[in-house]
């Protein structure tokens, strides 16, 4: 399974990378946005804080910090990928590290996550993200989903 779930994260980690270079050096966007959808905008965010600009700072340490603390987990979460049982729970560790590890070296090249992707309606907009946010949302959600039914398996 370590295989399986290290191949997930450099793929994630290579989509995170190429998405932003497309944003960044490709399209150019800096201040700019384009409208994709009547809801969807690409927009560059420079986040300083973590998941969905929560605990923003503008400290000069803070991205060595929030990537030390990143990295460690990530340590942790190979140790659990090295013990992973089936490819669901492979498959979520992989998500999760590919995307922790895109944002990191958003963080140690930017001093920010560069964030691109701006949901809105009606005036009303959800935090912007990026793919890697996305790997690790659906990465927990397929670690949630497999501890709950490989439980309710086991239970029966």
């Amino acid at each position: 399974m370590l295989r399986w779930g290290a191949g997930i994260a450099f793929a994630v980690f290579a989509c995170d990378r190429l998405t932003k270079w497309l944003v960044l050096d490709v399209w150019g966007l800096g201040d700019a946005h384009y409208a994709v959808t009547p809801f969807l905008d690409v927009r560059v965010v420079w986040n300083t804080g973590v998941s969905f600009g929560m605990l923003q700072s503008q400290s000069s340490l803070a991205p060595l910090l929030l990537s030390g603390l990143a990295l460690a987990i990530v340590v942790a979460l190979i140790v659990w990928l090295r013990r992973a049982e089936n490819r669901v729970m492979a498959s979520g560790l992989g998500l999760v590290i590919g995307g922790a590890l895109g944002n990191t070296f958003d963080r140690l090249t930017f001093g920010a996550v560069l964030d691109f992707l701006d949901f809105h309606v009606a005036g009303y907009h959800w935090p912007a993200f990026n793919v890697a946010d996305s790997a690790i949302v659906a990465g927990v959600t397929a670690l949630l989903y497999d501890g709950f039914f490989r439980a309710r398996r086991d239970e029966a």
